[in-house]
């Protein structure tokens, strides 16, 4: 493959692509081929992408594809929930490996649109950590700065995304982890509302509701068409969503009414927001006010203490069903898992029915604080992450902390979750890089990381756009109108 044909490959979106296949101009087997020369060029050095079937994706492309928005595209799926059937799962973990016999239904969704996958993206163990460094494939490393992390849980879809090795990859979004590694990344991440992709058949809801997937991608408008293609009920769905009002694609490609914008540098989970983060809200500001938007400053009031301990309640609780379901795997599944895994498991395990409906009571108390919000304005504005990406290596435990998890199980857990500094001292400094991102988890409210600041020393940073629950229509108006006044895709990594 040319250097020029990779380079023309890399400035496109997947639309675009998509349309020079339709034109004749590219076949998807050359597409594939170009995706697969860039993996090999710049994976080894990124670590995203951690299992391939490049010739069962050659096979595929020179079939018959269907007929969709993405025809011949080439595309890569998360090792999260996204199962692609006789492909092994491994969900991060040296513990996990299985051979789904069948697709997941959003997997059936995003192959009716004629993408041709071609690999799994890393991610943390069971999407658990806020930076994708499982000690089953290693860490994934941020284009920008192959020493920072490209954000979790979908760091891995993200990675390959902004080095352009695809346009777009699956993702998904319990805490933040779609729109967390974007900000990281530079790339455009949306969160869809509670229950407007599927996520069956063989998972109900995760996290109590909190998780959603959908795709991270170099533009808006390639995540509104493949949001067009692949929202709507399942069988057996938790949550009915009303479907949008026209196309989510022509959305993107219309300005939106001027809109009343509340803003916000408080933090929802306790942290320090970094300098950067707040010059890029005030610098998303101005843009916003001279494209006609009246924007507020205007603070949330949730209980950002009990916020905290709420989620992580309901997100041990559901570890600790996964871990009995891993245990069936075989004798050393359990044993193979990370120290963080086992002790949300463990504490999760202790925890008493009463603990988890509180919680979830608890997710309520935020739900009315944001409908309240969302009566005023159309959409709540923050910086997508409290501070630029960090180190690798920072946001994992310590040899000496993991030797502290192992001592978990000896706590009183209820107690423990409700007053103890130590619990505090452990959970905030990885929890609070989730304090704008996580309140859409609980919420269920559409969400979206648009890639409008670069520090001073060009490491991207996503701002942080909430709008009301299944309202991605304007959205995706918003973000169509921030992409073209403000333009990013341009903005390449400097990847030798």
């Amino acid at each position: 493959m040319s250097e020029s044909a990779m380079d023309e490959y890399s400035q496109n979106d997947a639309l675009g692509l998509a349309e020079r296949v339709a034109r004749g101009e590219v076949s998807p087997g050359e597409l594939l081929e170009a995706a697969i020369a860039r993996a090999d060029r710049y994976n080894p050095a990124l670590n995203a992408i951690i299992h391939r079937f490049d010739e069962r994706a050659r096979v595929i492309a020179r079939h018959a594809l269907p007929a969709g928005a993405f025809a011949g595209v080439p595309f890569l799926l998360k090792d999260l929930e996204h199962e692609f059937a006789s492909e092994p799962v491994t969900m991060g973990s040296r513990g996990i490996s299985f051979v789904p016999p069948q697709h997941s239904e959003l997997v059936k969704r995003f192959l009716a649109t004629g993408v041709v996958p071609f690999g799994k993206t890393n991610t943390p163990e069971l999407g658990l950590t806020l930076t994708t460094e499982p000690k089953a494939h290693g860490a994934t490393r941020n284009p920008w700065d192959l020493k920072l992390s490209s954000g979790g849980s979908s760091g891995g879809s993200a990675a390959a995304v902004a080095a352009r090795i695809v346009p777009m990859a699956s993702a998904s979004d319990g805490g933040g982890s779609i729109r967390l590694p974007a900000a990281c990344c530079g790339v455009f991440g949306l969160k869809p509302s509670r229950g407007r992709t599927p996520s069956g058949p063989r998972v109900s809801e995760g996290w109590s509701g909190a998780t959603a997937s959908h795709v991270i991608t170099v533009s808006v408008r390639d995540s509104a068409a493949m949001l067009d293609a692949t929202q709507g009920m399942e069988l057996g769905a938790p949550f009915k969503v009303a479907p949008p009002e026209g196309s989510y694609l022509e959305a993107a490609g219309r300005d939106p009414r001027a809109l009343r914008i509340g803003y916000s540098s408080k933090p929802m989970i306790p942290a320090t927001v970094h300098p950067e983060a707040v010059a890029g809200l005030e610098r998303t500001v101005t843009l916003l006010e001279q494209l006609g938007h009246r924007v507020e400053e205007a603070d949330p009031l949730v209980d950002s203490n009990r916020m905290w301990r709420d989620f992580i309640t309901v997100v041990m609780a559901d570890t600790a069903r996964k871990v009995e379901w891993i245990q069936t795997l075989g004798p050393r599944a359990y044993e193979l898992l990370e120290p963080t895994t086992k002790a949300n498991a463990r504490m999760g395990a202790r925890l008493k029915a009463v603990d988890l409906l509180a919680a979830l009571q608890g997710w309520h108390q935020v739900r009315l604080v944001m409908g309240e919000y969302l009566q005023h304005y159309d959409v709540l504005l923050t910086p997508a992450m409290v501070n630029l990406p960090k180190p690798l290596g920072e946001l994992v435990p310590s040899e000496r902390e993991e030797k502290l998890l192992a001592l978990v199980n000896k706590l009183p857990v209820a107690g423990l979750l409700r007053n103890s500094s130590q619990l505090e001292d452990m959970l905030l400094p990885v929890l609070g890089q989730v304090a704008f991102t996580t309140m859409g988890n609980i919420t269920g409210l559409p969400s979206m990381s648009v890639p409008l600041h670069w520090s001073g020393n060009g490491l991207p940073l996503g701002m942080l756009f909430t709008g009301r629950m299944g309202d991605e229509s304007t959205l995706y108006q918003l973000a169509g109108q921030l992409e073209r006044a403000r333009p990013w895709s341009d903005r390449l990594p400097p990847l030798p």
